[in-house]
């Protein structure tokens, strides 16, 4: 059904980087600093011990502002290429990044619906 005969480079390939990766995993084992000190297992390396809990309880909104971020801040990115060469695409790109640009608009005014916007609440 299926005709391999053009993927044997690729298997070749895959089985070259599986064996590549599982040797760089073992050979840190053998080959890595061991330091077996009490003291690198503490939450900070400084010597000093630490005071009251290890965990600190941040709030999630952070990381969704953070997240909004990152999302706008990547697909402002996508823009760059198609900026660059706005000549030659024409019309039809030309819509699709009005399209695409709308949807990234409607994004934004749906966070900032959610007030996912807002750094303290």
């Amino acid at each position: 059904m299926f005709v391999f005969q053009n993927y044997d480079l690729v298997l070749v390939f895959l089985i070259f980087l599986l064996a590549f990766g599982f040797l760089i995993l073992i050979s840190t084992n053998f080959l890595g600093y061991q330091n077996k000190v009490k003291i690198s297992n503490l939450t900070y390396e400084s010597g000093i011990e630490p005071l009251g809990v290890e965990t600190v309880n941040i709030k999630i909104r952070y990381y969704l502002f953070a997240l909004v971020f990152v999302l706008f801040d990547v697909e402002t990115l996508f823009l760059y290429p198609w900026a660059t060469s706005f000549s030659a695409l024409g019309y039809f790109a030309f819509i699709e990044a009005l399209i695409f640009l709308t949807i990234l608009t409607l994004g934004l005014v749906y966070a900032w619906k959610k007030e996912a916007l807002e750094w303290i609440a």
